[in-house]
């Protein structure tokens, strides 16, 4: 069974457990398997080791910040960091050193985490495979052939395979949620405006997401409790109020009613996807929730994530072009036909629609999906069909996208495995702000189960 922040942290109160011993291991199993799963670009050895010192002598002294003071992280490798290079997986940002941490950065060191490094991604974020990387393709630590999902892959397959205790990611369109589900682990996607995005390499300014992967999600509520807030250096942060997201995560409200989509997020699933979800619904039957049939419309407009690509990416594009992967590139280039009126008529929808669908949670409490209608190609078959590559991530990040342009908290956990060993994962989501409500239905489930006590034979 994987050790949880939970567990640790108590041992670490205590010191009956040293954060400089977690660190080492962690140094140790990243040295021993990145090798064969590239989930790191760059590890931060002597500074985690002495960030964990100082951590152990702070806690000695009885200065204990919380949960967080001397556990092992990583942070995907698009989230700046002072004096240490953080190149969005591109060969544009290779040599990029940032001068300040990101505004999720300095508040995991503010917790007392310990950084390890930076997690490798799919480049800029764009994509859904984690294939598509100057330092090469992330690999499954469940079946190294596969892919880890994107873009957070490198995050995800560290937390699964043990190389740290939790790992910070982004999601534009699934990029936490997607690989979580396909690397057997949690996967938290806040509200949007939730959690500062603030010195995050954007791919699109309104659909960016950042949020934690974890083994549990008590883990999940942990982290997010420590990066939740509002930043006024973040112009689309929002100022309001940061709940206890543990203090009642095992306290399920008495009547949960969840909401099936069957339209749109069940067309076209795997068999055994399928079966894993339909036997999840049983299990909150089982727990007194009422469920429910019901009709969402799910919105799938892409232009707007686009054209703030292109936006973003314009200047470089045109200026060192052959410094991306091609297909990067192609879709960078793609959101150059957007016209500035048809982005305006994007955005203000975007709002109609973030609007409507708190009216959906006057009926239900939850929403319930899969993740993801199939499981995870292999890197095999991605690599020899390059054209075919967008087109299989469109299908791989279907059930997550609407989210996203919904802005809504959603998380991803572990439902069960594919007759190939594969995980499978479970999408629950509910209204603006609820996180602490999603946690604890999310908790509820995992705790009828026993998906997340399953790792990888590594």
């Amino acid at each position: 069974m994987r050790l949880s922040i939970h567990q640790l942290s108590e041992q670490i109160r205590r010191s009956t457990i040293s954060p400089v011993e977690l660190t080492r291991d962690c140094l140790a199993r990243i040295e021993k398997l990145n090798p064969s799963l590239n989930a790191f670009i760059t590890v931060t050895a002597e500074s985690a080791l002495a960030d964990a010192s100082r951590a152990e002598e702070e806690i000695q002294r009885r200065d204990y910040r919380g949960p967080l003071h001397g556990i092992p992280i990583g942070l995907k490798d698009i989230i700046d960091t002072a004096g240490v290079r953080t190149t969005a997986a591109s060969a544009q940002y290779k040599d990029r050193v940032p001068a300040e941490d990101a505004g999720v950065a300095r508040r995991l060191r503010d917790a007392g985490a310990v950084i390890l490094g930076k997690q490798n991604m799919h480049e800029f974020a764009y994509g859904g495979s984690s294939v598509i990387s100057y330092y090469g393709a992330v690999h499954n630590p469940w079946d190294t052939s596969r892919i880890a999902g994107g873009s957070s892959g490198g995050s995800a397959a560290s937390v699964a395979a043990g190389l740290g205790y939790a790992a910070i990611g982004t999601d534009t369109g699934g990029s936490v949620r997607e690989p979580a589900s396909y690397c057997g682990c949690v996967g938290l996607k806040p509200t949007f405006g939730r959690v500062s995005t603030r010195g995050v390499v954007s791919l699109s300014w309104s659909h960016d997401h950042v949020g934690p992967l974890t083994n549990s999600v008590r883990d999940a509520a942990l982290v997010l409790q420590a990066i939740a807030g509002y930043d006024n250096g973040d112009p689309v942060s929002v100022e309001f109020p940061v709940f206890d997201y543990t203090a009642k995560i095992a306290n399920l409200p008495s009547h949960v009613t969840i909401g099936v989509p069957h339209n749109f997020f069940f067309d076209d699933l795997h068999p055994e996807v399928s079966r894993a979800i339909e036997a999840a619904v049983q299990v909150f039957t089982g727990l007194h929730a009422e469920v429910r049939d019901l009709q969402l419309d799910a919105p799938d407009d892409r232009s707007l994530l686009m054209a703030e690509a292109y936006a973003f990416h314009e200047s470089m594009a045109q200026k060192s072009p052959e410094l991306y992967q091609p297909a990067t590139l192609a879709r960078i280039q793609g959101g150059a036909s957007i016209s500035a009126a048809a982005a305006l008529r994007a955005r203000r929808n975007l709002d109609e629609v973030r609007r409507s669908i708190r009216t959906i949670f006057e009926t239900v409490d939850i929403l319930l999906t899969p993740t993801s209608p199939v499981p995870p190609p292999k890197i095999a078959d991605l690599e020899a069909h390059p054209g075919m590559l967008r087109a299989t991530e469109v299908v791989l990040l279907r059930n997550t996208r609407p989210f996203n342009i919904w802005g809504i908290p959603t998380i991803s956990i572990p439902c069960g495995f594919t007759s190939d060993g594969v995980p499978i994962g479970l999408q629950l989501a509910t209204a603006p702000w609820r996180e602490e409500f999603l946690l604890q239905v999310a908790h509820a489930y995992e705790q009828a189960t026993d998906w997340h006590t399953k790792a990888p034979a590594l």
